[in-house]
């Protein structure tokens, strides 16, 4: 059973999430900043990571991808970033994924389709366990 850390400051989203990936059969992880997921990574290591990008501070999830890219025990964790940030702010271009400015598996608007996030997740770990 994969173990997906869940990183987001939405309470209520982060509770939507764990209810689907536990019935999907993964464990759950939760936390609500990204200084305590950095924290959780590192005391129980997850098979995968979900994170918001806009947390309490601006920018707190580039912030968490940059922490773990700059660990060799924390380098090879998948991420899958969720952000609303791109429909809230109309911004003019996105967000993907890109192995120097951004090392993520996935960049995922929020709301979410649930069966678009599972095969996110699935794919997101079949290409760690493959790469």
């Amino acid at each position: 059973m994969a173990k997906i850390l869940v990183v987001d400051d939405d309470r209520e989203l982060v509770e939507s999430l764990t209810v689907l990936l536990e019935g999907h059969g993964y464990q759950v992880d939760a936390a609500f900043c990204g200084k305590t997921g950095l924290q959780r990574i590192v005391s129980n290591r997850p098979d995968l990571i979900l994170l918001d990008v806009m947390m309490a501070h601006d920018s707190e999830g580039f912030e968490v991808v940059r922490q773990l890219q700059g660990e060799s025990s924390t380098h090879g964790i998948p991420i899958v970033l969720l952000t609303g940030i791109r429909r809230a702010k109309k911004l003019p271009f996105s967000f993907e994924p890109d192995a120097d400015w951004l090392p993520v598996k996935a960049v995922l608007d929020k709301p979410v389709k649930p069966e678009l996030l599972l095969k996110t997740i699935d794919d997101a770990l079949a290409s760690a366990v493959s790469g």
